[in-house]
């Protein structure tokens, strides 16, 4: 007599799960996440500190290149139809011409470009826990550096008109803050992709 296999809640929701509920599921909550992480603020002009992109690089490393991508897609997409998800509540098409578009708009390209180079870890790397945690490092850092240069070419295009003004405050005015999120991120991606 053949046995059912079934699965449980917990397993089935699992981040790795190749079922498309759960792949649903985890796409529409980091979709969640980024706009909570928005909402977590400290007021800057024009682009202030969130926790967004903490989020963006975690959405690549945990969900992969093209689950990440659709997240951070849903994102803008609920944005751009009016719902106040963007920082301080912001929403619609003037946010992403505006002097903070440009870091919107690199979300679905960041959290892409983690998930590939997550997912290409060599096996080698992988063997030894410094160096695949180096490697996530990496493979965030590479991220973030695309929101920063597709943010500060767009804040330098609407806002600025002076690349020293927009590497400044849209830039290196970040870096200590988020080399914090940077390791945070990386610590908690190679926990969860651990287990």
């Amino acid at each position: 007599m053949a046995q059912v296999r079934t699965l449980s809640p917990k397993r089935y929701l699992a981040l790795g799960s190749e079922h498309m509920v759960a792949q649903v599921f985890w796409v529409v909550s980091f979709t969640l996440l980024a706009a909570i992480g928005a909402q977590l603020e400290i007021p800057h002009q024009p682009v202030p500190y969130t926790f967004q992109t903490l989020v963006v690089v975690l959405a690549g490393g945990l969900l992969g290149s093209r689950n990440g991508f659709l997240s951070m897609m849903l994102y803008l997409g609920i944005g751009l139809v009016g719902m106040p998800v963007f920082a301080g509540g912001g929403f619609g098409l003037a946010r992403l011409i505006g002097p903070t578009g440009g870091y919107l708009l690199s979300f679905p390209v960041a959290a892409f470009v983690v998930g590939t180079l997550v997912s290409r870890q060599p096996d080698a790397v992988a063997s030894k826990s410094i160096l695949a945690y180096l490697w996530t490092l990496g493979a965030m850092l590479s991220g973030l550096l695309v929101v920063f240069a597709m943010g500060t070419i767009q804040l330098n295009v609407v806002y600025f008109h002076n690349w020293t003004l927009a590497l400044q405050s849209g830039f290196l005015i970040f870096s200590p803050w988020d080399v914090l999120k940077l390791i945070a991120a990386t610590t908690i991606c190679r926990e969860l992709r651990k287990r």
